[in-house]
């Protein structure tokens, strides 16, 4: 399938990174070893945020690594089916696809355990990478499990300096999950040491106070993380909304009242939405109006997506969002 999905006319956003399936309990607020079963869910967040791109109407592809085995070929046809070019994706004989059992609390939070030892995607090498695919990004958008381990590590510096070389806006969301790295430590230094490259920054409130170290959700703690090349830097509050910084502007954006069932892919939701609305007019980031109108539009999604069990299944599309902003708040 050729990069051509969704509108032609639009820009292209490049998702770089993990995808796999996700083993969720049939029954909330149990542990893993008490769930009487699973539903198979696909997911990791790179290809959220792909998917989430193409149901709003969107222009997406997503690049990174599947086995080539019955959940590889399973997940390449989820991205098909979903408009997202899946031109970037690569199949390795050797390795699984990897698997990730997720425990559902009772306030829809979420405990993982994962499977990947070591799973296709860590195995992306530069060579394998489709460069004419990401030279052809507006956006080319990241997180930080593909920082863990080599060969994948290399592969994700050399698409970003590709991208960035091509002339695209770099998104990083670090997408935090602790139990896949080493130690605490080298987390926070893998996930600092791209940090400078980055153009859009999103990071969770819990993300926030493990990157400074600092219980405070603040504006002074979230500036502790400015860097002169970033053009955007959001944290995400969960359903009170979200707060961004630029240059020149900061303030704050409400998130919706909705009931929330699983909050999986709520924060993919929301960065697709926005790289959507700024993928063919980065001035959108310098214009506060157009920026808080874009966030009001993410944070919708992201509600929307928390009122649903799964990640791909629970993103909305641009007239489910439109009813939320349209209707009672």
């Amino acid at each position: 399938m050729a990069a051509s999905n969704g509108d032609s006319s639009k820009g292209l956003i490049v998702s770089f990174g993990e995808m796999l399936i996700d083993f969720v309990p049939t029954v909330s607020g149990v542990s893993l070893a008490e769930a009487p079963g699973f539903l198979k869910a696909p997911g990791g967040a790179p290809a959220n945020v792909a998917i989430a791109v193409a149901r709003l109407g969107g222009k997406a592809a997503f690049v990174g690594k599947l086995g080539d085995d019955e959940f590889g070929h399973m997940l390449a046809g989820i991205l098909k089916e979903n408009d997202v070019s899946a031109d970037g994706v690569n199949f390795d004989k050797g390795a699984r696809t990897a698997l990730a059992f997720v425990t559902l609390r009772a306030d829809g939070e979420r405990e993982f355990m994962f499977y990947r030892n070591p799973s296709a995607d860590m195995l992306l090498t530069p060579d394998e990478l489709n460069l004419e695919l990401i030279r052809s990004a507006k956006v080319f958008h990241y997180g930080s499990i593909s920082l863990i381990v080599e060969p994948c590590r290399s592969a994700h510096l050399k698409a970003m300096e590709v991208a960035k070389s091509a002339g695209a806006l770099l998104s990083y969301d670090p997408n935090l999950r602790l139990p896949l790295w080493p130690s605490a430590e080298y987390a926070k230094e893998q996930i600092k040491s791209i940090w400078n490259k980055a153009d859009v920054i999103k990071v969770s409130d819990e993300e926030l106070v493990f990157l400074t170290g600092n219980d405070k959700v603040d504006d002074e703690s979230a500036m502790s993380l400015w860097h002169d090349n970033l053009k955007l830097l959001l944290v995400t509050l969960g359903a009170k909304g979200c707060r961004y910084y630029t240059k020149n502007f900061r303030g704050g954006v409400e998130g919706f009242a909705v009931k929330t069932v699983d909050t999986t892919g709520a924060g993919d939701s929301f960065v697709g939405a926005l790289l959507g609305k700024i993928v063919d007019d980065h001035s959108i980031i310098q214009d506060e109006a157009r920026l808080k109108e874009a966030l009001k539009y993410a944070c919708a999604c992201g509600a929307i997506t928390t009122t649903k069990k799964g990640a791909i299944p629970a993103l909305p599309t641009h007239s489910e969002v439109l009813s939320v902003l349209n209707g009672p708040k």
